[in-house]
């Protein structure tokens, strides 16, 4: 790009900026400078979902925190009363009448189950899905990065877009003031006046049309980004460059998928179902131990007799200490699974599943790679002939415009000159924007991390 067309982009975009801020100041808004930097902090820190998945990562930690409490026994420890009045049968058979039964536990106990086939594949389970979650957040924090920047490139240009139709309408206003003074002075047709501010208001519908644009790319970057409504973000680059690009980005090795953070994710997911598969095979042959233990001290809590068996219960306030222990080993063999073997076969059909998304990440992965590669190959050779054509239509406008001021040139022939000029513009910032958008995506689908 040469000299003359950097400051006439200065120029464009120093008057967007004057209106920009002259907007806010109106609203009593604060300007927000940002540029790509900023967008990557601010992505990686505000995105939503990025939070999201982060949150995911949090609830498998927990998940796993909670499998491995298996082996823990309850606890448990208070006072307990029992009372009972009028009859009550023996264990023979026999009834006692005008009972008058009070009770009083007061103790601790503890109960063990451990499931050992259960415990220990499910915590080995939930551990590989923490790992997993870890992955799915990573891809997930790229892809919205990606589309922060993505947006951030679409904003900048629809800025700039804003910029050049804004310089284009106060270039029409002058030539329509001096047609106007030629046409005053005989040397200029009255249609030709009224051309010129037909082609002014037209700039100006596009020019509206441009600022739409840019407050419908100003509320997509801030959404997210994460930022309050009401924030006027003001692109502090003056320029929008090609980035330097080296052919040796685009060669991709054997180890690309392997690095993908969705690849390495779906790998721990059949690792989690496998292992919690085991529950259902290795595990049913592993026993199940339960123990349950209490001491404490139990007795009457009054000194009430009863009337037909005094002896039975003497009058007493005593609380006499007594224990229990319980302990069992056994084998639990659900009949279910070994005439049917629902579980195993639901394992398997979730197995198979997860390998079919795995093989439709790889074929989404190649071709996100050949689109990628593909727009940095064709989007250089874009850039370098929109900038040709920039350099022309800069210089074919500028002898147009000098023409007019001498009267040799209609306006039509400027008006024309104008469109094409504008055309080089737009079409220079959308291949820049779509060569530099595309490195990004190119550094996600190798897997690299933004």
């Amino acid at each position: 790009m040469n000299a003359s067309m950097k400051i006439r982009h200065k120029i464009q975009f120093a008057a967007l900026l004057l209106l920009v801020l002259a907007a806010q100041k109106i609203h009593g808004q604060q300007p927000l400078p940002i540029n790509l930097e900023t967008v990557l902090e601010l992505a990686g820190a505000n995105n939503l979902t990025i939070k999201e998945f982060q949150q995911r990562q949090e609830l498998a930690t927990a998940k796993w925190y909670k499998a491995k409490e298996w082996w823990l026994p309850d606890a448990y420890a208070g006072v307990q009363t029992h009372q009972l009045w009028g009859a009550a049968m023996n264990t023979d058979g026999r009834f006692f009448l005008d009972v008058n039964r009070q009770s009083l536990w007061n103790g601790l106990g503890l109960n063990v189950n451990w499931n050992f086939g259960e415990g220990i594949y499910k915590t080995k389970s939930a551990k590989l899905q923490v790992q997993q979650a870890a992955h799915q957040t990573q891809a997930e924090k790229n892809r919205a990065i990606l589309e922060s920047i993505n947006a951030w490139y679409d904003f900048q240009s629809a800025q700039m877009k804003w910029a050049a139709y804004t310089n284009l309408v106060a270039q029409s206003d002058t030539i329509a003031q001096q047609i106007a003074i030629q046409v005053e002075a005989g040397l200029r047709y009255q249609s030709e006046l009224l051309l010129a501010k037909s082609n002014q208001k037209h700039l100006q519908v596009e020019m509206l049309e441009a600022q739409m644009a840019y407050h419908r790319k100003t509320a997509e970057l801030l959404r997210l980004l994460n930022l309050d409504h009401k924030t006027k973000l003001v692109i502090v680059d003056t320029l929008l460059l090609a980035f330097d690009f080296e052919e040796a980005a685009l060669n991709v090795s054997d180890t690309t998928f392997i690095n993908r953070p969705e690849i390495k994710a779906a790998g721990l997911a059949i690792k989690s179902l496998r292992m919690e598969r085991k529950t259902t095979t290795t595990g049913l042959w592993i026993p199940q131990l339960s123990i349950g233990t209490y001491g404490s001290y139990f007795g009457r809590i009054n000194g009430a007799v009863s009337p037909m068996f005094p002896a039975q219960f003497p009058e007493t306030r005593q609380l006499y200490p007594t224990g229990m222990f319980n302990a069992s080993l056994q084998w639990n063999i659900p009949l279910g699974r070994l005439f049917f073997a629902g579980d195993l076969k639901e394992f398997d059909s979730r197995i198979k599943m997860q390998e079919i998304k795995s093989e439709q990440l790889h074929a989404q992965i190649n071709e996100e790679i050949a689109s990628a590669r593909q727009q940095l190959l064709i989007g250089k050779e874009q850039i370098r002939l929109a900038k040709e054509a920039l350099e022309l239509t800069v210089e074919a406008l500028n002898q147009s415009i000098e023409r007019q001021k001498l009267g040799t040139a209609r306006p039509f022939e400027v008006f024309q000159a104008q469109q094409m000029y504008l055309q080089g513009q737009m079409d220079f910032l959308d291949a820049v924007a779509t060569f530099n958008k595309a490195q990004f995506a190119l550094k996600v689908a190798k897997g690299e991390r933004l």
